[in-house]
Parts: structure tokens; sequence; C-alpha cells
């Protein structure tokens, strides 16, 4: 080949590369700006179908936040914007994550013992006819029962963790631990009340130093109802004419650990994210947390140490959590692999999000 042809061949394969960047680079940006458009129209479907007040969803993915949305209001009387950084919704059971990551430093630093019984932790709580273990009040195996009548609208404050554990202390356990999977809010009033101790800081005061502080979570906060809070939301329930009406007040100090945590969106998103870059708990800690619980049958649970787990529709892992309170629907879903975190927060009681969370990540995974 000569001089010539060498040169000419050179000058075809640089602009035969050029011409792939050139063409490559407008096709991602055009997919990302479709799945947020579709996602987008998603999420404003289900806000106007369910006639929500206020709905945030983020989206992170890969150390950014790639969809961030608002609709709706904080406050609809007052025409209050949603502030996706200090905006504090009610996050239900989402409670239980955070504990968790409190639950998990004391565990990587040798503090408890996860199978050991209650009592070695607690040891005013009544012995059972069976030992309870950390383990199985984490993973909902223990049969502490969960609320009755009208606790769940509670309004009397409880100033300490062994306050809250009266209402449920004197209940005989509603069957064998580790045969039976049934949710409990209240096996995390016990999980707690053995953080205090093991600790020796009050409950509150450990998750604000180990767990909010640590992770730079500066809108996350107990839903302490008597003190006016900056930036947290209106919070409403559906009245008998599916309008919505200002949600009732509650007092949460019976269950901090299990529901009692008010959140913003980002912080949401940044606890979540510390967990899938291991700057919280120890990859392995994490694995095990996630990791589902079986019960005596083998069969698995699906649920580990505060978290859910399974797989979406199309084989994908995730882990996560749902919350309902008063005045407060959330959702945080969190796929390892894809490094992706979705989260869903709605100032409504019984908010009907259906799988929202899940559709929108479909459209950026």
């Amino acid at each position: 080949m000569s001089r010539f042809a060498q040169f000419q061949l050179i000058v075809i394969i640089a602009l035969t590369f050029t011409s792939c960047r050139t063409n490559t680079q407008p096709v991602v940006k055009s997919q990302i700006s479709n799945a947020h458009t579709i996602a987008d129209k998603i999420a404003q479907q289900t806000f106007d179908n369910e006639k929500f007040p206020g709905m945030a969803v983020v989206v992170w993915q890969k150390g950014e936040i790639i969809f961030s949305e608002s609709y709706g209001y904080a406050d609809v009387e007052s025409k209050v914007p949603i502030d996706m950084e200090k905006s504090l919704f009610r996050i239900g059971s989402i409670s239980k994550p955070y504990t968790a990551a409190g639950l998990g430093r004391l565990y990587e630093n040798g503090k408890i013992n996860l199978d050991t019984p209650i009592q070695t932790y607690v040891p005013g709580f009544p012995k059972k006819e069976y030992d309870v273990s950390l383990r199985q009040l984490a993973g909902h195996l223990a049969g502490i029962r969960h609320y009755k009548g009208s606790e769940f609208m509670m309004n009397e404050h409880f100033p300490t963790v062994a306050e809250g554990l009266t209402i449920f202390s004197q209940d005989p356990l509603i069957h064998q631990p580790g045969s039976k999977y049934a949710y409990s809010s209240y096996g995390w009033n016990l999980i707690s009340a053995a953080m205090e101790s093991t600790s020796g800081e009050d409950f509150l005061l450990f998750m604000q130093n180990e767990v909010f502080d640590k992770i730079g979570m500066t809108h996350t906060h107990p839903d302490y109802v008597q003190r006016k809070m900056k930036g947290r939301v209106q919070f409403y329930q559906k009245g008998s004419n599916n309008d919505n009406q200002v949600a009732p007040q509650v007092d949460n100090s019976y269950k901090w650990a299990g529901g009692g945590f008010i959140s913003s969106p980002y912080d949401v998103i940044k606890f979540a994210q510390a967990h899938l870059n291991h700057t919280m708990l120890k990859k392995e800690t994490v694995s095990e947390w996630t990791k589902s619980q079986t019960i005596m049958d083998g069969k698995m649970t699906n649920y580990g140490i505060g978290w859910r787990s399974s797989e979406d529709q199309k084989g994908r892992k995730w882990y996560g959590h749902s919350g309902g309170s008063v005045g407060g629907t959330s959702m945080m879903l969190v796929y390892h692999e894809e490094q992706m975190i979705v989260v869903t927060l709605v100032n409504l009681g019984s908010a009907k999000m259906g799988n929202l969370a899940f559709r929108v990540a479909n459209q950026f995974l």
C-alpha cells in the first residue's frame, strides 16, 4: 500500500470514529429526555387520578439526581410549594430502615447480638412463653402484635421509649417466634429500647448522632407534634366525599423507631445512597440487613432486618420500604446492581400510589 493510500485510510477511520461519537451523544440525551417525559406523565396521571394534595418524586442514579418533580402543594390552603430539600413529610415505616441503620452501627461495633433473648438488653420486658430475639423482632417474626383498635390514631405523648412499651408489653405473643411472618411496628419499639441500653444514649439522640448527622440528613427529625417545625407539610386524609381534609392530630411518640420520623425527599435519597455507597454501614452488613429471613419451614419472608427485598416484574432485584401514616404515604426503592433509588412521598394518608415507584424506575433502567 502506498503512503498516500495509507493516509487516505487513516483519514477515513478518523472521520468514521468522529461521526460515531457525534451521532451517539444526542441519542443518549434523547433517551434520558424521553424517559423523563414519560416518568413525568406517569406521576402526573397518578397525582391527578387520585387527587393528592401534594406529591414528590425523586430518582437518583449513579451519583446524581436524574428526575426531581413535585406535584400539588405542601399546604393546599396556603398554596405552599413543595421544597425537595426542606419539606418534611411523614415517612411512616421508612422509619424502620432508618432505625435499622442505627442497629447496624451497634452491630458493627460488637455491642449487640441479634440472636440472644431480648431481655438481655431490655430486662424489664416481661418474659413470654418463648424467647424473642432482635433478629426476629427486626424481621417481624417475633410474634409481637401490631396496632389494634384506635391505636394508629393515638394522640397521647409518651416521654420515653420505655413508656411506649407499656402499650403491648403485657400482651401474649400472637404466634411462636420464627413460625410465621406478622408485621409489627411495636416490635421496633423493643428494638429501640435495646438500642438505648446498649448505646447508653436516649434513642432519638443516638439516631441523630449515629445516623442522621453521619449521613448529613439535615432535614430529618422526630415528628414532635407539639412543636412548630419549619418545613413540615400539612397532613391530609380523604373525607367522606373523597375530598382532601386536614388530618386529625396524632402523636407518634409511641412508635418513633417504627413510624415516627419526618424527612424531606432529598434526605430519604441521601439515606438510601449511603447504603449503596457503604458510607453508613459495611457492605457485609447491608447485605445481611437486606437479605430475606425465613420462617421455620424454610419459606422466605422477603423481609430482612428493617428492609423489604424482592424482584420486580423483569427480575431485577430491589430492596426498600413503604410507609403509611396519618397524613403520609411513602416509598423508598433501591436497585443495588443498577445503582438507582426512587423515592415517592405524598402528604395524604392511605394514598393509592400503586406501583408508581416501580413504573417510574422502569423508565430509567
